[in-house]
């Protein structure tokens, strides 16, 4: 019975998937993701999608981190019970087992250089959204409530990063995070040239912020004339946290910002006046698809 020399090695095995167990147990403990205490309802801030990616995402690099080096050993391990239990040595067998715990190394260290990669990104992202959502907090009046905003609105396909609801206007505000370029002397080069259909940043050019944003525009205009059966005017902003804005060619339908004092020129911006009805039903609708 030539087989039991491969089957006995498997009771090896049992330790390592044991463990394996667990880890994988422990990863699904994780849910930092809380409900309110008197609807149920999930609770957002600021960049909520963001943190609940960022939370996968270090989950991702603590399984891979910790699943990794059991993987790793199981053909080692299951190639030591082979030699236990072999008649007979086989050198291109043990050979076969060392190259594939070696390209499970290899497999391993790409996947945890990208889960670093993700979270460098992810974290990035985060700060940008935190950075333009406290900016749009100050656009709270405590004494009238003129604005409301709402964040990580749940659109069509993807999250609105912030809506802004004023008397003048619905204002969706999209944030975009990019590192700034490096000038061969050192220093930071942050300037971004605004065209119609693009972005000039100094390491090229990027499309999709834009249209990214005027598609959330269009959803949302959508949206809203479906459930109040009026248009209403709706603009969108685009947040470029840490660049320095050059506009050459920008389209009037897109503002493109920094970040910096977007409390103070929100209100500038009016594309129609709505009236009280209008303004509440808006905010209405909103916090319907959006619960705070």
């Amino acid at each position: 019975m030539a087989w039991l020399a491969y089957l006995l090695p498997l009771i090896f095995l049992f330790p390592l998937a044991a463990t394996a167990v667990i880890v994988i147990a422990l990863r699904n403990l994780h849910d930092a993701r809380v409900s309110s205490p008197f609807d149920a309802h999930p609770l957002r801030e600021p960049g909520q999608s963001l943190r609940d990616r960022l939370d996968r995402a270090f989950a991702d690099l603590f399984l891979n981190g910790a699943l990794g080096p059991i993987v790793i050993m199981t053909p080692l391990v299951y190639g030591m019970g082979r030699m236990l239990f072999a008649s007979q040595h086989n050198w291109l067998e043990w050979t076969l087992y060392g190259a594939l715990s070696s390209a499970l190394v290899l497999v391993f260290c790409f996947r945890l250089i990208h889960d670093f990669q993700r979270i460098r990104r992810l974290k990035r992202g985060l700060a940008c959204e935190l950075a333009v959502g406290q900016e749009l907090e100050r656009l709270i009046r405590p004494e009238s409530h003129p604005y409301f905003v709402f964040h990580d609105v749940p659109g069509a396909d993807d999250t609105l990063d912030h809506v802004a609801v004023t008397p003048h206007g619905v204002f969706v505000i999209e944030t975009w995070a990019r590192s700034p370029a490096i000038r061969p002397s050192g220093e930071e080069d942050n300037r971004v040239i605004v065209e119609r259909e693009r972005l000039r940043f100094p390491g090229g050019f990027e499309r999709r912020p834009l249209r990214d944003t005027r598609r959330a525009v269009r959803w949302l205009s959508v949206w809203l004339e479906k459930e109040l059966g009026r248009v209403v005017p709706v603009k969108g902003i685009l947040a470029l946290p840490g660049w320095r804005i050059e506009e050459a060619e920008a389209a009037d339908d897109l503002l493109v910002v920094s970040g910096e004092a977007l409390a103070d020129r929100l209100p500038e911006q009016r594309l129609a006046t709505l009236d009280d009805a209008t303004h509440g039903a808006v905010i209405a609708a909103i916090h319907r698809r959006a619960p705070s």
